[in-house]
């Protein structure tokens, strides 16, 4: 059994509109996702929609994630998904009736969170009340500066995710992208704090704030989450220990044909015994069945 934390998918689109963020690449289908899952041994994958109007070219509403997991419920775990402007962009909008909803449908966490927006605006801090009350785990994508990317928005050290973290101690946070991942070494800085720094790791702010908060958990999808544990491999394998119960495995596909080195990596990782097979167990798929309560043995 792996879970992949960390999958795009969408219904076809009309030509015109398939491209997602610009590059011309598009989702893909339910059905191209299963044969990659197949592909890379994957038994189940969180579905993300993306809901905000950053860098889209069109948006993926999360009936589209019920819907598929609906269709293949032994393959897909829906997540919902929300912009903190939605309702009345006010930072006094009651997102519980909403959330109420989307988890009697089904959904088991919440996100791709992208809004372009500082971590801590109002606005943010108002949707993350309800969050909180709800019990959802929310996946974001941290972005280093507003205009021209998506993610939420903070500056070099994570001050802003800090203080969202001290806000809702009950709320998990399952944190994702470059400009996160690049601080899991001190020596990271303005100019490569969007990309994938390589060489040894000198532990920094992401250790730092999840040896403080455990709600803190660690998505080790996508080319970011692949290099913060594999640039320096035996600081990954010790990371991996330290945070066994709050890390978890994913790819972040989002196209129909796409490379994804965390798949082979991990293989190598269970085959060649490079970290406790408890470990590995549990960022594979326990730590994603325990905190989405998916009931598998």
């Amino acid at each position: 059994m792996i879970i992949d934390i960390h999958t795009h998918m969408s219904k076809k689109r009309h030509p015109r509109l398939t491209r997602v963020t610009g590059n011309g690449r598009s989702y893909p289908t339910p059905e191209r996702l299963i044969e990659m899952m197949d592909e890379e041994g994957t038994g189940m994958a969180v579905l993300l929609p993306l809901v905000s109007p950053e860098c889209r070219y069109t948006i993926v509403i999360p009936e589209e994630a019920i819907e598929a997991a609906s269709m293949y419920p032994d393959r897909f775990i829906p997540f919902c998904n929300f912009d903190p402007r939605f309702l009345r962009n006010s930072i006094n909008a009651d997102f519980s009736p909403l959330l109420e909803v989307y988890k009697e449908m089904g959904c088991k966490g919440i996100g791709e969170y992208i809004p372009n927006i500082p971590f801590d605006d109002p606005l943010n801090m108002n949707f993350f009340k309800y969050v909180e009350e709800s019990g959802l785990p929310l996946t974001f994508h941290m972005a280093p500066k507003q205009g021209g990317c998506y993610g939420v928005i903070d500056e070099l050290g994570m001050p802003r995710l800090e203080k969202v973290l001290k806000a809702f101690p009950e709320m998990v946070l399952l944190a994702h992208s470059q400009t996160f991942w690049s601080e899991i070494s001190s020596d990271v800085n303005l100019s490569n704090r969007s990309g994938y720094p390589k060489g040894k790791v000198s532990p920094g702010r992401v250790v730092e704030l999840m040896r403080r908060y455990p709600n803190l958990h660690g998505d080790l999808s996508a080319g970011s989450g692949f290099n913060a544990i594999s640039r320096d491999p035996e600081f990954g394998y010790r990371f991996m220990e330290e945070f066994q119960d709050r890390l978890y495995y994913g790819t972040d596909i989002a196209s129909y044909e796409q490379v994804n080195d965390c798949v082979p990596y991990f293989r190598k990782l269970k085959e060649e015994k490079l970290i406790p097979s408890d470990v590995y167990e549990k960022i594979t798929w326990r730590n994603a069945n325990r905190l989405l309560k998916l009931g598998l043995s």
